[in-house]
């Protein structure tokens, strides 16, 4: 086993999601884009693949951008559906950063004729 697909297996959402603080009081946002997101079909075991865009607003903390990109790849293995996957994604980095607004778009590129898109928006969220 190679050492990207070690750290990939061996990465635990838990202990090495890492996390700055943010040095800045003033509101900015953060657009990051994951082209390369890969999970598999829960039914089919098909692979499944999408573009994930992340924006937010921080308030105490940002995510270090490799720790995510590990994320991120960790579900290349993992049989899972496009709606578990994105309110997945969404629901960690919500709970790990708590930021002032976060937003995120799965694009899923089209299978059997199907585009899927979720988006997850703090706005439009009821709490």
């Amino acid at each position: 086993m190679k050492y990207g697909e070690k750290e990939i297996k061996s990465f635990d959402v838990n202990k090495d999601l890492e996390i700055w603080p943010n040095k800045h009081e003033k509101a900015y946002l953060i657009k990051i884009t994951l082209p390369e997101f890969m999970a598999l079909c829960p039914r089919s075991g098909y692979p499944d693949f999408a573009t994930i865009y992340l924006e937010y607003i921080p308030d105490q903390w940002v995510v270090e951008l490799k720790a995510l990109k590990l994320y991120i790849n960790s579900f290349m293995t993992r049989h899972i559906s496009h709606e578990d996957s994105a309110n997945e994604i969404y629901d960690t980095l919500w709970q790990k950063l708590s930021p002032k607004w976060m937003k995120v778009v799965a694009d899923f590129n089209p299978r059997g004729n199907v585009h899927t898109v979720i988006e997850i928006d703090s706005d439009k969220i009821v709490r």
